[in-house]
């Protein structure tokens, strides 16, 4: 038996190893507490399976249970995308960080590119970082060489490109970084 406690006065049970029911339950409960895609549903599968082995008939059907999830609509990658992707240009994040991050999470590449942020999202999205980690003009002062290389790739890393982290740190004020967000707007209309 594994001792898992500092002192070693608990010991753990070993867990038992699943079948059709306690495997199904496992699955439902993972479902209605997380918000996943099918691929993470099944990447949690079978490493479960992993750790506490099977006991039941035959061989389990991870992949027959997610579909079956996705078919009932417990699992819906498109709008696990919608909202990850919403969350992530919120908090300033660029749309190539919001496209790895998908990918990360098994969402199709069709689903992700229709979730690609458009020209306007994408902008205002730098300048939520901008405004959030303070950079280029909503800093209390004008930032030095030094320090505005190291804001430069801290949108880049954030998944902005050049040019929109430029524009966003050679803005001259506040008021110039928003008239550069709401051009792109105003373009699309």
């Amino acid at each position: 038996m594994a001792d898992r406690s500092f002192f070693g006065r608990h010991r753990t049970r070993p867990l038992k190893p699943l079948d059709s029911t306690r495997f199904e339950d496992m699955a439902l409960a993972y479902v209605a507490r997380y918000a996943t895609t099918s691929a993470k549903l099944e990447r949690y599968l079978k490493r479960k399976l992993r750790e506490r082995g099977w006991e039941g008939e035959g061989e389990p059907d991870v992949a027959g249970l997610v579909a079956r999830y996705v078919e009932l609509g417990y699992v819906d990658d498109e709008a696990y995308a919608r909202a990850r992707s919403g969350g992530l240009l919120r908090r300033g994040y660029g749309a190539r960080r919001v496209a790895q991050v998908l990918g990360e999470a098994g969402i199709a590449e069709d689903i992700r590119e229709k979730m690609r942020p458009d020209e306007a999202a994408a902008r205002r999205a730098a300048l939520a970082l901008a405004r959030r980690r303070r950079f280029g003009p909503f800093g209390a002062e004008p930032p030095g060489r030094h320090r505005r290389e190291k804001q430069l790739a801290a949108m880049i890393r954030a998944g902005h490109g050049f040019d929109a982290a430029h524009a966003v740190l050679d803005a001259a004020s506040e008021a110039e970084a928003e008239d550069w967000a709401a051009d792109a707007f105003e373009e699309e209309n």
